[in-house]
């Protein structure tokens, strides 16, 4: 591979202007809620959305129902809130962000973001009732985006899990094989790149070396940051990574993952084109990951 191979990382294309500043703009944020026409709202209940006729239920702010205001911000014109409600309120037409994966990974970039900054909130919100200090309830403040304590008055702020997830290249031939690992959980043929949490104290190169040692036996050396995604399920930043082996040989860990091999282009394609081989879906940046390893586009997806 003469020339270096450009892959867009799907929830990362296309971000908004999140406007930070106008949170606590207390006359903007009541003439941009006025106007109809230039803002759009996403209701959220729970963490759930409304999907109707194939896409996601925006509604003008008029439309809208009482609920926690998020302002998710600004792009082409239009300033963008989401509505969180109670979850009560989500019948079969309401659904998760897994449910959504689909459509996501064939959106070109319109919503995708905002989405995924939506629903990551609302996920925080849901899952954050009281005070860590305390024990006392939060109130939202700064349009969902800090809660502060109605007793002590401390302040939380959203929590971001950060994960490395990385496609392994042998070290020794780093053009001619990548290593992809398998769940114990998953229909047969599917494998994707290995994936872990960053631990306290840990740089994300000694994650992605230790993680990659637990699960595979693999020893790895440099390690090259590729690109980053939010991944609200519920609240990670996958942090892109491609680390050289220095070693060969595999020894799975046989509980969170069951199977690893060594993938040379040539099987990977002709695996995939088999079915033999299921990849992971384009929204999700381990396909941005081995799509770069291979040089270009594969076939099949999960």
């Amino acid at each position: 591979m003469d020339e270096p191979v450009t892959v867009e990382i799907a929830l990362s294309r296309h971000p908004h202007d999140r406007v930070a500043e106008r949170r606590t703009d207390e006359a903007w944020l009541a003439e941009v809620w006025a106007d109809d026409e230039n803002t759009r709202v996403l209701v959220v209940a729970g963490t759930r959305v409304q999907v109707v006729d194939a896409g996601l239920a925006w509604v003008p702010p008029s439309q809208a129902p009482e609920g926690t205001k998020v302002l998710l911000g600004e792009r082409d014109g239009t300033v963008w809130f989401a509505v969180i409600i109670d979850g009560s309120h989500a019948d079969q037409s309401w659904m998760p962000l897994r449910g959504l994966v689909p459509a996501l990974a064939d959106d070109t970039g319109e919503q995708a973001a905002l989405i995924v900054h939506a629903i990551g909130i609302a996920e925080w919100l849901w899952a954050t009732r009281h005070c860590i200090r305390c024990g006392g309830t939060y109130e939202p403040m700064q349009l969902g985006h800090v809660l502060r304590c109605t007793d002590c008055g401390r302040e939380e702020f959203p929590r971001t899990d950060p994960a490395v997830i990385m496609v392994v290249a042998d070290g020794e031939a780093p053009d001619d094989r990548c290593l992809l690992g398998r769940h114990p959980s998953w229909p047969p043929g599917r494998y994707s790149t290995l994936a872990g949490f960053v631990e306290p104290g840990e740089s994300i190169e000694q994650a992605v070396r230790r993680e990659v040692y637990e699960e595979s036996g693999i020893k790895v050396g440099d390690v090259e940051y590729f690109g980053s995604q939010p991944w609200p399920l519920p609240r990670s930043l996958m942090i892109g990574c491609i680390a050289k082996a220095t070693s060969a040989d595999i020894s799975v860990d046989g509980l969170e993952i069951e199977d690893a091999r060594w993938f040379t282009r040539e099987q990977m394609k002709a695996e995939a084109e088999a079915g033999t081989l299921v990849l992971p879906g384009g929204i999700s940046i381990s396909r941005s990951l081995i799509e770069h390893w291979y040089g270009g586009p594969l076939p099949g997806q999960w």
